[in-house]
């Protein structure tokens, strides 16, 4: 019998191995793994991506204009605002917005948030909601009078809200329109969410609570988000009041 040998791509090889640390660090919770080999499963190294297009960030200027763009005098623009106030105050994916429910929104800790959100791979997270997202959120809420189920509708061209949910692809749609009108041609929603977590490090967010935010399971996918890499000069560690007076 012949075996054609066949090459994986570089990312496929990192999802595999990224699936085999889960398992690892699972493995060494339940006892089932010693800490010490765990933590060398954790040390091997992916395969190189080169050429690889990270994507677009928005600078804070042109993050606040596009959600505040849509005109919101109609019932289309409201929704348009509250989808767009999402996607760069919360950083969902668009399959998340789209699935988003309106019992999703609970307060916690005197904080509104979306609580129990199904991401990638089945993971669930709670996404803090800032307050003027919020309030985007409620102005849409109301004006399109959603009492239960899916957050967000399809708008017909008569400026009424219909149907009982909308597809990623409206979400799509929402964001290149949006952007086009800012001279912002090549956005996509997934932008938005890199642009989120670049805004939130800048803003003095910790990587940590940033991985929390997108539900990354490695902090090395949010560390590409951030399109920012470890520094030695100045590093964090060199002044962290413990050391020695001169």
């Amino acid at each position: 019998m012949h075996l054609e040998s066949r090459q994986l791509a570089p990312g496929t090889i990192n999802v595999r191995l990224a699936s085999v640390r889960r398992l690892a660090y699972e493995a060494a919770d339940s006892g089932l793994l010693s800490p010490e080999l765990a933590a060398g499963i954790r040390r091997v190294k992916g395969a190189k991506r080169l050429g690889v297009r990270l994507g677009n960030w928005l600078t804070a200027e042109e993050a606040r204009l596009l959600w505040q763009l849509p005109n919101t005098n109609g019932l289309k623009g409201k929704r348009d605002r509250a989808i767009l106030a999402i996607l760069l105050g919360c950083g969902l994916r668009r399959r998340e917005l789209a699935d988003l429910l309106l019992d999703h929104l609970q307060r916690r800790e005197e904080h509104w948030a979306i609580v129990d959100l199904v991401g990638k791979g089945g993971h669930l997270r709670t996404v803090p909601v800032p307050d003027w997202v919020k309030r985007a959120i409620d102005e849409w809420v109301t004006a399109a009078g959603i009492k239960g189920g899916k957050l967000f509708r399809c708008v017909c061209r008569a400026g009424n809200s219909w149907g009982d949910g909308m597809t990623e692809k409206v979400v799509w749609h929402v964001v290149k329109e949006n952007g086009a009108k800012l001279g912002l041609s090549k956005v996509a929603p997934h932008d938005l969410r890199r642009s989120c977590a670049r805004l939130y490090h800048a803003a003095g967010g910790e990587p940590e609570q940033i991985q929390f935010l997108l539900g990354h399971v490695s902090v090395q996918t949010t560390e590409r988000y951030l399109g920012c890499k470890q520094r030695l000069k100045g590093a964090v560690n060199d002044r962290i009041g413990i050391e020695p007076d001169k």
